[in-house]
């Protein structure tokens, strides 16, 4: 039987590998466009799905996190640079993952914004929830951004229009 802790890093390698692909097609010229007055600048959005891999980090290395007491997250500088630090992230993340006990994993984690509790499961939901599903759902984000701006879009889970699967 498969553990978490192997599906989980099954998984991380995915998606953080399709998420690459999109990253690397990030334009810098275009970091401050917007789809929508409400939405997140491109270089916003592609700067936090680089740094959501940290949460695996966090998760794994504290109790719980507040969020009132987070320091802001870096913008964005360049591509190459994007690149860097979701693979630094992802590394990050795969270390803490593989030397956790499925003990771990069952430990509840908390999340709150100062006094409210956002967040309190186990360890292996945080994972799915905050880092692999809520990176995902950006990175659909990204992918649209980038679909508006008529940059070719790389295979994420099939063909797509501007990649067809060889």
């Amino acid at each position: 039987m498969t553990s978490n802790v192997q599906s989980l890093l099954h998984e991380i390698d995915n998606e953080m590998a399709t998420t690459r692909r999109l990253l690397e097609r990030v334009p810098e010229a275009s970091a401050d466009w917007k789809p929508h007055q409400k939405s997140m600048a491109l270089g916003t959005l592609a700067a936090h799905i680089a740094d959501l891999p940290g949460m695996g980090t966090i998760v794994f290395e504290t109790e719980s996190l507040d969020l009132m007491t987070r320091g802001k997250q870096e913008g964005f500088s360049s591509t190459a640079e994007l690149l860097e630090r979701l693979d630094r992230n992802t590394a990050s993340a795969r270390g803490a993952l593989e030397s956790a006990s499925e003990e771990a994993l069952a430990h509840i984690w908390t999340m709150s914004f100062g006094d409210t509790v956002l967040i309190s499961q186990p360890r292996v939901a945080v994972i799915r929830t905050l880092f692999l599903n809520h990176h995902i759902h950006h990175r659909g984000q990204l992918s649209v951004y980038l679909r508006l701006l008529d940059v070719p879009l790389p295979s994420i889970y099939g063909p797509s229009a501007d990649t067809p699967v060889a």
